[in-house]
């Protein structure tokens, strides 16, 4: 079964500097129907004006990650990290017993377009910590590449590029364009479902239309295929999770 969510019925906050749509129940966007999806329990796309962004704010007991789209993001944690990272760049902060962290658009010219994604962890007490990596254009182009998976399964997963997260989840990247990329197809195991976001571009999830911003919850189905449907390429995003109970 493929239940999808449209972009234009998501949660959304305008601050001015801030465009934020919320796929799921978010600060004072309250929707009973929408409070997560399995582990998954925040999708923000957010976009930020230049020389704005989120000041030093504290979290505890989530895995929160940052994929930039486009633009770049600049950030700093209690844990003593400092980076800027750009598109196809990932940023990992597994909030543990506690980090405070801030994320700004350090450019003066152009705004920062990235998702924020919030999982809840298998088991908390964890220390606080933060990574982060980048994925080139051309090992997201025409495929599925992961870019998250779980540590308790793959304690050296950052040997392989992707960032070990503390649940069992599996988050994918794909950048597809029609007459180049082709489809690309992920088969689901027993008792795993998937939440599927398109942040831009558009395609077809088996067959089903799906826009910038329109995200589905996949239950049931023994895998999923998603090709390119027009001329923008589409840059989608797959959790691969345990069924929801």
């Amino acid at each position: 079964m493929i239940v999808v969510r449209r972009a234009h019925d998501r949660g959304h906050a305008d601050h001015g500097w801030l465009d934020s749509r919320h796929t799921f129940s978010f600060a004072q966007y309250h929707d009973p129907a929408h409070q997560g999806f399995s582990a998954l329990r925040v999708i923000n796309q957010d976009v930020v004006a230049p020389g704005h962004g989120f000041p030093m704010h504290p979290h505890r007991d989530f895995e929160i990650y940052s994929w930039i789209l486009s633009g770049s993001l600049a950030h700093a944690d209690t844990t003593g990290a400092r980076a800027t990272i750009t598109a196809g760049g990932l940023q990992l902060t597994s909030a543990g017993t506690g980090v405070a962290h801030e994320e700004f658009n350090p450019s003066a010219t152009e705004p920062v377009h990235f998702l924020q994604v919030w999982l809840h962890p298998e088991s908390t007490g964890h220390h606080p910590r933060y990574l982060e990596a980048h994925f080139d254009r051309p090992v997201r182009e025409g495929r599925l590449c992961p870019i998250l998976i779980p540590e308790v399964r793959h304690p050296d997963a950052s040997a392989g590029g992707a960032l070990p997260i503390r649940q069992d989840a599996w988050i994918y990247v794909s950048l597809l364009q029609s007459g180049r990329d082709g489809t690309v197809t992920h088969r689901l195991s027993n008792g795993r479902a998937a939440w599927v976001h398109v942040a831009t571009g558009s395609i077809s999830l088996n067959g089903e239309a799906m826009g910038p911003g329109d995200g589905a919850a996949v239950t049931g189905e023994p895998s999923i295929t998603l090709a390119p449907d027009g001329d923008v390429e589409a840059e989608v995003m797959v959790f691969d999770l345990a069924s929801p109970r």
